[in-house]
């Protein structure tokens, strides 16, 4: 197994992680913000396949799926499409609600397609090559990918606790 095949399992786990989780719940569950500083499962799901769309899309030099494939329209999020998710406060965080888990689920899925399809072609000789240097140390592509998953990794467990404390189970 070469490495872009161990990091493409492991997101894999994230997404089936997700896919259980949200399956347990109704939308309005899903929606549910349970403590002020804790996210929902939608946000959680919504946020990671965002956050793999435009890392994997500024690595790849195309414009993220979010516009490219209408993604922002067909949520019609009370939020700019240049929103820093990451940086978004509860208020900011219970703007994302969806009324059918299927899109959450359909633009998730259309990022980790295509965060897998680049990391199928990626050429590992690339992965050194630095790509941000606003940080210190600056950011190589290989710690991009590894940022990428490592996050949605930590969310989709985020979304398993998060589904606890909403449904009890």
């Amino acid at each position: 197994m070469n490495i872009t095949q161990l990091t493409i399992d492991t997101l894999k786990r994230a997404q089936e992680r997700f896919e259980e989780t949200l399956d347990q719940m109704s939308v309005a569950e899903a929606n549910t913000m349970p403590k002020p500083l804790i996210k929902s499962v939608t946000w959680l799901i919504w946020h990671t396949a965002k956050e793999l769309d435009y890392q994997i899309s500024e690595l790849n030099n195309t414009q993220p799926l979010w516009l490219e494939s209408g993604w922002s329209e067909k949520f019609a999020l009370d939020l700019p499409d240049d929103t820093q998710d990451w940086r978004h406060t509860p208020e900011q965080a219970a703007k994302v609600v969806v009324t059918d888990k299927k899109l959450l689920l359909d633009y998730l899925t259309a990022s980790v397609d295509f965060t897998n399809t680049y990391l199928e072609n990626v050429d590992e000789r690339s992965l050194t090559d630095v790509v941000d240097t606003n940080w210190m140390p600056v950011v190589t592509r290989q710690a991009r990918i590894v940022s990428a998953i490592d996050d949605a990794v930590m969310h989709s467990g985020q979304a398993v606790y998060t589904r606890r404390l909403v449904i009890g189970k």
